[in-house]
């Protein structure tokens, strides 16, 4: 398969709605959750640290990720669009947009998947596990510093940026195979730009900030595990150690 479609929105702008209206479309789409939780992907993770670790604007086999797929939405493809732009030249391009604005995009951000900055627990995972070094190293090079170019951290830079990735997409691909859509807007431009059928049933409104806190919950009690399993064998080294020299 070839990409038919390329998402161009952050994360966060929706994607997720988008990923599941895609598939409901006929559009096999990829999404951040085909990296982490799809069992037949387990080498992707190690496909986009490569990526995240090369220089941009750089091509790689992207077939190695998106051969079972026609679409691609959210991180971290949406963090090479310009590349898979260049890699398939005859896709069409939907860039997302938070229905309520830059302002409401950037909160969902940093609730959700910013996490990988900023919580303690997850730099544990990351000095303590293979999973958590490759998952925090491509996120930080690719999805922070790349695509967003280390903004997060100033609220004002960081909707600054998100309104100039809008601008420099609209700049860089043809009108003619440019949708700018948000999901409130439902199915009736997408299915339009895609020109397919609009399903009679309603448009997917997937607010997936739960399913995203509870993954968090769940890597922070991974932390304590490992935290509480070296807090036992260090008592233990202690404790040998004591009776060896007394």
């Amino acid at each position: 398969m070839a990409l038919e479609i390329i998402g161009a929105g952050f994360g966060r702008t929706g994607t997720l709605s988008v990923y599941t209206a895609l598939q409901q479309l006929g559009f096999p789409c990829y999404h951040m959750f085909e990296v982490l939780e799809n069992k037949e992907n387990k080498s992707h993770l190690d496909f986009w640290r490569k990526v995240a670790n090369s220089a941009p604007g750089a091509q790689h086999d992207w077939a190695q990720v998106f051969s079972k797929y026609t679409a691609a939405v959210d991180n971290p493809a949406c963090c090479v669009w310009r590349e898979l732009l260049a890699a398939y030249p005859n896709a069409k391009v939907v860039l997302t947009v938070h229905p309520r604005g830059a302002e409401a995009w950037y909160e969902s951000t940093m609730d959700t998947i910013y996490f990988t900055e900023t919580m303690w627990q997850f730099k544990v995972l990351e000095f303590a596990t293979p999973f958590g070094r490759k998952f925090g190293d491509m996120s930080r090079k690719l999805i922070w510093q790349r695509s967003h170019k280390g903004t997060m951290d100033d609220r004002d830079l960081a909707i600054a940026h998100y309104h100039q990735h809008i601008a420099d997409v609209k700049a860089a691909v043809p009108a003619d195979r440019l949708l700018v859509f948000s999901a409130d807007q439902g199915w009736k431009p997408l299915c339009e730009f895609l020109d397919v059928p609009a399903p009679e049933t309603e448009f997917p409104n997937v607010n997936d900030r739960a399913a995203i806190k509870k993954t968090v919950r769940d890597l922070t009690k991974g932390a304590y595990v490992i935290l509480g399993v070296g807090s036992v064998t260090l008592a233990g080294l202690i404790y040998e150690a004591v009776h060896f020299f007394s």
